[in-house]
Parts: C-alpha cells; structure tokens; sequence
C-alpha cells in the first residue's frame, strides 16, 4: 500500500517536473534496442502469466509497476506454486544503467537476465527455453509481433530475450527533485533539512562512497560489490530458534530442525562468492542505486529492512556483525536530526515520471 500511494503522488506531480533523463548519464545502449515495437511486445511479454510454466507468474507479479516495480509486501518473493524466493525483488528502474545484474551480479545482459527467472525451477518454472518459444509461437494474439519488432526475426530465444530486454531499457526514472536542485539549479525543489541530509550523505555519513555522485550525473551506486554484513546476520539468524505465537500471549521457541519438518531449508545465501568462486567475495552483493528508493521498500539483499529509517539506523551502528565486513563501515554517531535529514533527502531521489510508467505498464494496448 506504502508503494501505491507513493506512486499515486509521484503521478500527480505537476506538469512542469523535469524530463526523465535529468541527473542520468547517456543510455549505455544504442536507440536500436529500444524501438516503440520491441518495447511495447516486451511489455506484452512482461505482464503475461503465460509465460510461466503453469500459467500463473509474469514478471510483474515480482516487479510491480505500482509498486516501483519491485515488491513491497514481501521481503522475498514468491515464486512458482508458492515457494519461497532467498532475494528481495530488485526494482527494475533505470536497470539499463546496470554493469551488474541480480544481487550477486552474475548477468551482464539484459537479455540473457530474462532467461534466468524464465527457467528457475522455483520462480517461473519452464521446463526449457524451447518450451517457451514454443509457446508463445503458438498463441495467436503475438502473430506477426516478433516479425514486426526485429526486422522480420520470428519467436526465439534470442528475440524474447531481446524484446524482454527493450522493455526493461525504458524503464528510465530521473528528473527527480534532487535532480532538479543539483543539476538543474532550481534552489527551492529541496527544503535545507534535505539539502542537510545530502551534505550527511556526501561526507560525515560516508553514503556516497558506494552511493557514488558524479559531476553531470548520479546513478547512486559504484557498479561494485560489497560485504555490509547482511549475509551474515541472516546466515546467524538461520542458526537462532524462531519465537512462534501459539496463541495470544502464549509464545513458544522452535528450533530450526523442528520447523524444516514442515517445510524445506531456506538455501544458503553466499553472494557474489557463489559467481566467483572466490572466498573473499562471500556475502558481498552489488551496490543498488538508490534512485527511487522510498518507493521499493523492503531494503537489502534479502528484504530484512523494512523502512529507509531501519536502513539509516542500520548503517549508523556500522552495518552488521561480520567481523570481515568492509573495512570503512564503522559507527557513525548520528544525532535523531541526522537520520531524520538522511531519510529526507532519499525521498527526494524519486524520478518525475515514475507514475507515468506504472500507468503505461498497466494501460497500455496489448
């Protein structure tokens, strides 16, 4: 609900709000990719249950439009026949600027990226790629579509992976009130308690050296990986008994051992290590931007922050228990007026256009 109305205000913002590009960098790939008919089929694409295995899941019933096209309600997401996801629902906005894809990184492409949720046994559950070619080639309300968007190309894998991949790339969402202070100049599009909480971010707080700013543009994020100490906790969490309510008042400790008779073991979560193969990269995950932030809660690669306030808190104890986190995470002291001005300024990052793309995914013709 938090996420709809934020989007619902986003979209009542006035006419006059910046272009969508304010504060982006170029796009990193040609116009080509984005043509209005591949972008309009792979938004076809992306809202189609059909898509699954079982007819059930599309793409943006993990990535919802309203919802700053990531997931709100849950800290992971459910996939197919209601089986729990590890990860937290990145949001899809602004992703074309993306070097790294997924929490642990292990996609460049956007377009061999749509495969990966397509073919994952407990997320869209396809029993190949060429059942899903299969599939759609054989629904009538997509004849002549693929043809049409690349150039007389027929349903492939390389084409729905294409289409999939132009929809995500228009995904763009700057122009955003910051943007519109520090690099359009407009003094009054931040109030001095925001304007405070970016002076905390850039230095005493120590946000922007991962949450990188450029002098022309800011994606919020330096494209890199690193160990906060998230995956620790949840890996420590996973060992703890879970307090469980009987009935009211009555809360009773179960073992873990006790709960997996009733359910499969949540798997193990190592980072961007299970990529790499390297043990100095366990339960490190790549940077977010944190473009559009206050509309994709929950936080973390896991979803195990709920507010942008527990975020703040979260940093300003100095991350989590790992004793191998980074290095330049430590307490920062912050004052209730510090985290209150951080907080602000990160809901000032999100893009004027965002309502306008939730609205389009929705409306648009199919």
């Amino acid at each position: 609900m938090a996420g709809l109305l934020a989007v619902l205000l986003v979209s009542s913002a006035p006419a006059a709000a910046e272009p969508p590009m304010l504060g982006l960098p170029a796009p990193p790939q040609p116009a080509a990719l984005t043509t209005p008919e591949a972008v309009a089929l792979g938004r076809k694409l992306f809202l189609d249950r059909r898509l699954s295995g079982n007819g059930t899941m599309s793409c943006a019933m993990c990535h919802v439009p309203e919802q700053g096209f990531a997931q709100n309600g849950l800290a992971t997401s459910v996939g197919s026949a209601g089986r729990s996801l590890r990860r937290n629902a990145p949001t899809l906005l602004n992703v074309a600027f993306h070097a790294h894809l997924f929490h642990d990184g292990r996609e460049t492409s956007l377009e061999a990226q749509a495969w990966s949720p397509l073919l994952a046994e407990n997320e869209m559950a396809n029993a190949s790629a060429g059942d899903v070619v299969a599939r759609v080639a054989a629904l009538p309300d997509y004849a002549g579509r693929f043809e049409r968007a690349f150039a007389g190309a027929p349903v492939s894998r390389a084409t729905i992976g294409r289409a999939l991949a132009a929809y995500q790339r228009s995904l763009v969402a700057g122009g955003s009130r910051f943007d519109r202070w520090w690099f359009g100049g407009d003094k009054s599009a931040m109030s001095d308690e925001e304007r405070r909480g970016f002076h905390l971010f850039r230095f005493r707080a120590g946000c922007a050296q991962c949450h990188s700013v450029d002098d022309d543009h800011a994606l919020f994020t330096d494209q890199r990986f690193h160990n906060t100490g998230t995956g620790h906790d949840r890996a420590a969490a996973l060992e703890r008994p879970v307090r469980v309510e009987l009935a009211p008042g009555l809360v009773a400790e179960v073992t873990r051992e006790a709960l997996l008779r009733f359910g499969e073991k949540p798997a193990d979560d190592l980072g961007r290590m299970e990529v790499t193969r390297d043990p100095a990269d366990r339960w490190k995950y790549r940077t977010p931007s944190l473009r559009n932030v206050a509309l994709t809660a929950p936080y973390m690669h896991d979803g195990s922050l709920a507010t942008l306030e527990e975020v703040v808190a979260f940093y300003d104890r100095g991350g989590g228990a790992d004793p191998d986190r980074a290095d330049y995470l430590f307490p920062l002291g912050l004052s209730d007026a510090d985290r209150r001005a951080l907080v602000a300024f990160l809901k000032t990052l999100t893009g004027s256009n965002v309502g306008t793309l939730a609205n389009e995914a929705r409306n648009a013709p199919q």
